[in-house]
């Protein structure tokens, strides 16, 4: 205790020693090195918020500049299609001897759209296309639009057919209790690792079979269910509250009123995603009709004599390739050209619903 007071005693005449004035100023330093010492983290604050910017900015110019890139890497081969399509075959011809195949032309002529579409060429137009060309215009062996039509009739009947399909078989897996449920949607899910390859020789034998070959029913029902439409719909089914279901069946609703008034309208997103992809995939299908469907339509010519072919755009635009024009490059591209668009302007105009659908699906709660 006598210790601690002989440092009391010790410290306090030192501290009375500072005047008032000496006080005033040590406070007035005191104060002036705490305002540096915040301006100078205010300073670093700055400049660390400086630097994070610039790092911002530098990643974000790094980003667009690697996708900008990547677009033109991407967009380069339809521009080259575009320009090609839109050249004179002689234009081309003179430009692929030479080497130097150009990517814009100073004269752009729709004469390769209107030959790969039957349509009539003027003299002039004619006589200035080479003579093995100019035999084929004029014999009219090739016709585009049957093949077109008959793409056109096959997606939207295998769409609607699919879409009903896979609705009704998503409510029921999603909502329907019924014994052997899970254990047959499993069987549904592990069909689907089965490459679809390994099922065309049995479907074509089973379609020859029952007398479809060449015609549309072959192209139509044989893959009018998909597994993979009705899982991603019945994951989209499954998020819609039970409550709904049960609140309906209590206010007298049948099932089927409330999948067309309640379900169907909350998944709208999914369905009309489904439609999207099932019209993109039969316009690009291929395999299928070129086995199926390379003739006239059997039904047709035995009941009304009309000689209609049923090949659609892919191998009917593929066996004039092969035949008629498999030296001019031009109309062949102009011809990629106009199956190719339609399927460009739906995913152009429909794609914020297939990003909504798939992310939908995908989504639970």
């Amino acid at each position: 205790m006598s210790k601690v007071k002989d440092e009391k005693v010790l410290i306090h005449p030192q501290e009375e020693q500072l005047t008032k004035e000496e006080q005033e100023i040590l406070a007035e330093l005191q104060k002036q090195n705490g305002g540096a010492s915040k301006e100078a983290k205010a300073k670093t604050k700055k400049e660390q918020e400086k630097k994070y910017r610039t790092i911002q900015i530098l990643v974000k110019v790094a980003v667009y500049t690697f996708l900008t890139l990547f677009a033109l890497f991407m967009l380069l081969p339809f521009w080259f299609m575009i320009m090609t399509s839109l050249k004179h075959p002689n234009t081309y011809n003179q430009e692929l001897t030479a080497g130097a195949l150009k990517m814009f032309t100073g004269t752009p002529t729709f004469v390769n759209f209107r030959i790969i579409l039957g349509g009539n060429l003027t003299g002039a137009q004619l006589s200035s296309l080479a003579e093995d060309l100019q035999s084929i215009v004029v014999s009219k062996s090739h016709n585009f639009l049957p093949y077109f039509l008959n793409t056109i009739i096959v997606a939207g009947v295998s769409t609607i057919f699919t879409v009903i399909t896979t609705v009704l078989c998503a409510f029921a897996f999603a909502r329907l209790d019924f014994k052997g449920k899970n254990v047959l949607f499993a069987i549904l899910l592990a069909t689907m690792m089965v490459p679809g390859e390994m099922m065309i020789i049995t479907n074509y034998q089973t379609t020859v079979g029952i007398g479809w070959a060449d015609t549309f029913a072959a192209l139509i029902f044989v893959h009018g269910v998909s597994v993979f439409y009705i899982f991603q719909l019945r994951m989209t089914f499954q998020q819609i509250p039970n409550e709904l279901f049960l609140a309906a069946k209590v206010d007298g609703f049948g099932e089927f009123q409330y999948l067309r008034r309640v379900m169907i309208p909350i998944a709208m997103p999914t369905i009309v995603t489904i439609t999207i992809l099932n019209v993109m995939g039969s316009w690009n299908a291929y395999i299928w009709p070129t086995l199926i469907a390379s003739g006239n339509n059997t039904f047709l010519e035995s009941t009304f004599g009309i000689k209609h072919t049923m090949r659609l755009v892919s191998n009917g635009l593929m066996s004039l390739f092969t035949s008629d024009f498999s030296s001019f490059d031009t109309v062949k591209i102009a011809g990629s050209m106009i199956i190719s668009s339609p399927l460009l302007v739906v995913f152009i105009f429909f794609r914020k619903y297939i990003m909504r659908g798939v992310s939908r699906s995908g989504i639970k709660g």
